[in-house]
């Protein structure tokens, strides 16, 4: 039997066929349809194998004495339920913290905002789009008034010119990697912005390897030459934008030539990558976290945008700026409300017919007040908070200072996580619920571009494990407030009431392709294009922004900068992809990338064991010597908690986004 459903990694929203044979699922297919148009990277193709790891949890666990013992559901639900209760009893609501997922379904992350908001009256709701895409929703929203990719991956095969900046796109996306490179041997011409000479390098046609943390400088210098060589679209910019004059005197004190020792990039190689993409009919613009993870992260996003009003190229197809979310659902998360400002749909926590449109379905009073981010939760552990719900994430390894994060839950008065695999975070909860993974649990993701698509159920919950939209219910229905859905398509039914850009996302309509948002009807064929006339908040806003440094820079004691990242053959934390043997036969082990010349100053070859210190904490790691690299600039990647990237990683947030700087901070190295 082959039951299609979709891809767990990455954002692009492969379809791919799980093969069953006698109630398991042996083997993985590509499907001919969906983005991937029958193909898969090697973590596709290897989905499967976590399935049925026996590491998997199968049964509720509750913490006794210094470890955990096995119990049934109801002991489980109920001690879960009544500590929630007695927090909220004796603290308040908001002394409750909800960790939504990026890697579940949007009916289930839902599902959890609704019980924090409706059962337990506070907006403190949350997830991972914290650590990397929420200066991507907070930019574009205030540029464009919507925070999501404007065009259909297709659409880059459509492009003159390609822009990609602060995306490793061939490992975190590598099937519309394919698209762009099958773009450029079509004809596009290719420009990337990285540190690291990524391997879609090779097709560019200017390479620009900028210093981490210098994107406003070198994204206001190629403004600067678009505006002084007239390659700018003055009609566009007189009839759709406002703020151009502020802009453009912003800008002009940014000359190629007047930023190159800070971008560490030439005057020459700026003003090529500024020429082309300014001269493109259609310049299509791609990036990742290696802008939004940053101090300045909502104000690299608002340039980008910048770029792209300032050339046109917005609301057409081959153009638009497309930011290329990392993990399977963080889109559709953001869409369903698990944000501590938003209900599903965008709308507001603040505005009070947004709230009364809930209330009216709810059937409760919803709190008004904004409530705490992730890492703002994580820094409350023990003060204002005191109990923490955290679904499917793991914040011991992936969020900044894990130092900080262990001491913090450590310091909570109780915490439960549902999860697949007992992880570094769940080994620290007073109560684990075993979950279904995506291979046992009907519902739907929203892929990078909006495609909302149908996950498919092919066998049965392992052991005793739950979906966890049915954990929530039954959570839920124990405080008193019955959340009694048949199934996750009656869940998405809700949704599609409330919130108006998924209003004809009705699951007899997603077949295998999907729709993309807004599909605002029964009757709307979805939207490919973002833009095309009008922008969503009326004019696009030009915000005038200067350059500011990261929050840390290398000195004489700490000389390196520390960049993080992902590899090809994992997946953020590792909880599933280091549970697969064809990726771990790959690579299991932390490394350390430095440049040829950093590793003769230091002595080291690759292979050799390193130290790596920042004013945080300290790893010790192997080397691996490269030229991909550049100089003064280091590369570990966050897969590995034995060898954790962010234990050294800078907590600091963008003071808009509240996103932290995880690409950039100083370290000192020594071998050992």
């Amino acid at each position: 039997m082959r039951v299609p459903t979709v891809c767990i990694y990455c954002g692009t929203g492969c379809i791919l066929d799980l093969k069953v044979r006698e109630g398991k699922v042996v083997s993985v297919l590509p499907n001919k349809n969906g983005p991937g148009e029958g193909r898969l990277c090697i973590k596709g193709w290897s989905a499967h194998e976590f399935i049925h790891h026996p590491d998997r949890l199968t049964r509720p666990l509750i913490r006794e004495g210094g470890g955990f013992r096995e119990s049934s559901w109801e002991e489980a639900l109920n001690a879960v339920s009544e500590a929630l209760r007695a927090a909220k009893d004796k603290y308040g609501p908001d002394s409750i913290a909800f960790l939504s997922s990026a890697k579940t379904t949007n009916e289930e992350n839902y599902l959890m905002q609704k019980l924090a908001r409706a059962v337990f009256k506070t907006n403190n709701v949350d997830h991972c789009a914290r650590l990397c895409h929420a200066s991507t929703v907070t930019g574009l929203v205030s540029s464009f008034g919507s925070g999501a990719m404007t065009n259909s991956q297709e659409d880059v095969e459509e492009s003159d010119v390609i822009f990609i900046i602060g995306s490793n796109t061939s490992e975190q996306h590598p099937l519309i990697a394919r698209r762009i490179i099958k773009a450029v041997k079509s004809g596009s011409k290719l420009v990337v912005a990285d540190p690291r000479e990524i391997k879609l390098v090779e097709y560019a046609t200017v390479y620009l390897p900028h210093r981490p943390g210098t994107d406003v400088a070198l994204l206001n210098a190629m403004m600067n030459v678009v505006i002084e060589e007239g390659l700018h679209d003055a009609a566009f910019i007189g009839g759709r934008t406002e703020g151009y004059e502020d802009l453009k005197e912003t800008v002009s004190t940014y000359t190629p030539e007047s930023v190159e020792a800070v971008v560490g990039v030439s005057a020459k190689e700026i003003r090529r990558a500024s020429r082309l993409y300014g001269g493109a009919e259609r310049a299509s613009l791609f990036f990742s976290m290696g802008i939004t993870q940053h101090t300045t992260g909502v104000d690299n996003v608002v340039s980008t945008a910048n770029l792209a009003m300032l050339t046109g190229n917005v609301g057409r197809e081959g153009t638009g700026v497309n930011p290329l979310r990392g993990q399977n659902n963080v889109q559709g998360a953001c869409d369903m409300g698990a944000l501590p400002n938003y209900l599903p749909g965008y709308g507001t926590v603040t505005d009070s017919e947004t709230r009364s449109r809930f209330e009216d379905v709810w059937g409760r009073q919803l709190p008004s007040e904004v409530g705490l981010t992730l890492v703002e939760m994580m820094n409350g552990c023990g003060g204002a908070i005191k109990a923490m719900f955290i679904m499917g994430e793991n914040p011991l390894v992936s969020d900044p200072d894990s130092n900080h994060v262990r001491e913090q839950l450590g310091n909570l008065d109780f915490l439960v996580v549902s999860e697949l695999f007992l992880s570094e975070t769940a080994q620290m909860a007073d109560v684990v619920l075993p979950a279904a993974s995506f291979a046992e649990k009907e519902g739907t993701f929203t892929a990078t571009d909006r495609r909302v698509q149908r996950v498919r159920k092919a066998i049965e919950p392992l052991g005793e494990s739950r979906p966890d939209w049915m954990i929530l219910s039954q959570l839920s229905r124990l405080q008193g407030y019955p959340m009694d859905y048949e199934s996750p398509a009656e869940i998405m039914t809700e949704i599609t009431s409330l919130a108006p850009i998924y209003g004809g996302m009705q699951y007899s309509r997603l077949g295998i392709e999907g729709l993309r948002w807004p599909c605002t009807s029964k009757d709307h064929p979805g939207t490919r294009i973002l833009h095309r006339d009008t922008f969503s908040r009326g004019l696009g806003r030009f915000h005038s922004v200067e350059y500011r440094p990261p929050a840390e820079e290398p000195d004489d004691e700490y000389p390196y900068i520390l960049t993080t990242g992902r590899l090809l053959f994992h997946w953020h934390t590792g909880t599933m992809t280091r549970r697969s043997g064809t990726l771990t036969d790959q690579i299991d082990e932390a490394i350390m990338e430095i440049n040829v010349k950093d590793a003769s100053a230091l002595e080291v070859s690759t292979g050799d064991l390193v130290h790596v210190k920042s004013r945080r904490g300290e790893i010790s790691l192997k080397v691996e010597v490269t030229e991909r690299i550049k100089e003064g600039v280091v590369f570990i990647p966050f897969h590995f908690a034995e060898a954790g990237a962010n234990v050294l990683t800078n907590p600091v947030l963008d003071p808009k986004a509240k996103i932290p700087e995880l690409k950039v901070c100083a370290v000192k190295i020594e071998r050992l």
